[in-house]
C-alpha cells in the first residue's frame, strides 16, 4: 500500500508541516489529499461536538464576480442565496456563499465532490462576469462545536452564537486582526463556522484558532470527525 503524504499530492495545504507534527493520517479525496484523522482518531468525533478545527483547504473551491454573476450562475445549475452575505447548500452537498450582488463563492461538499466547481471552472462566463481563483487565493478552515461562537468571541467582534447569527449566515470581518469570510453551515446539529481567508496567512490564523481553543479543551481534526458530524440528524 502506497503511504499518503503532502509531497505525493499535486496540491497540498499550506499548513501540511503543522499537520505533520500532529501526526495526521491522510486520505483522498477525489483529487485533494486532506488529514483523515490525527492520532487518537476514536476521540475525535466526540471532541468536535464541542469544539473543533479542520483544515479544508485542498477541497475544492471556485469564485465568480461581476454584474452577470449570479445569473450566469444560475444558468448553470446553481441555486442562488436571496441576498448579500447568506449561503445555501446545493443538492450535491456543495455550497453556494453570495458575498455581493456581484459575487459568489462556490465550495465542494465534505466529500470533496468537486462537480459543479469543475463544471463552472470549465465554462466560458458570460458578459460580465470574472473568474476568481478562490482554490489559490484563500485557505478554507472550519470550527466546529458548541462552545465555537465563545471561543470566537475572543478573536472575532461578529456575535456568532446561534441564536444571532442564523444557518447560512455570512460575516465578512476580522479574524484575529486577518480578513476572511465566515459562514454559518452545521453540520447535523452540530454548529459549524467555515472560514476562508488569505491563504498566505493560514498559519498564523490556524495557530491564533487552536490557542484561543485552548481553553475550551478544543482539538485539530479530520474529515472522518466532519463527516461523523455531517451524518448526525
Amino acid at each position: 500500500m502506497i503511504e499518503l503524504t503532502p509531497d505525493k499530492a499535486l496540491r497540498r495545504s499550506p499548513l501540511y508541516r503543522r499537520h505533520l507534527q500532529l501526526n495526521a493520517q491522510f486520505e483522498q479525496l477525489g483529487e485533494a489529499l486532506v488529514v483523515g484523522a490525527y492520532s487518537d482518531t476514536g476521540m475525535e468525533p466526540r471532541l468536535a461536538i464541542s469544539l473543533g478545527l479542520a483544515d479544508l483547504s485542498c477541497l475544492p473551491r471556485t469564485g465568480f464576480k461581476g454584474p452577470g454573476a449570479p445569473d450566469w450562475a444560475a444558468t448553470q445549475g446553481v441555486e442562488i442565496p436571496s441576498a448579500p452575505n447568506t449561503a445555501l447548500a446545493q443538492a450535491d452537498g456543495s455550497m453556494v456563499a453570495k458575498l455581493s450582488h456581484q459575487e459568489l463563492l462556490i465550495v465542494s461538499g465534505m466529500q470533496g465532490d468537486s462537480g459543479l466547481v469543475d463544471n463552472l471552472n470549465q465554462q466560458i462566463p458570460g458578459t460580465g462576469v470574472y473568474s476568481l481563483p478562490r482554490a489559490d487565493s484563500h485557505s478554507w478552515l472550519a470550527v466546529t462545536g458548541l462552545l465555537a461562537a465563545e471561543m470566537f468571541s475572543k478573536i472575532c467582534a461578529i456575535d456568532l452564537r446561534t441564536h444571532k447569527f442564523a444557518q447560512g449566515q455570512v460575516a465578512q470581518t476580522s479574524i484575529a486582526k486577518i480578513n476572511g469570510i465566515i459562514v454559518r453551515q452545521d453540520l447535523g446539529t452540530t454548529p459549524c463556522f467555515h472560514i476562508f481567508s488569505d491563504i498566505a496567512s493560514t498559519e498564523f490564523l490556524w495557530d491564533c484558532l487552536l490557542d484561543a481553543m485552548e481553553e475550551h479543551q478544543g482539538v485539530a481534526i479530520g474529515v472522518a470527525a466532519i463527516r461523523s458530524l455531517d451524518a448526525t440528524e
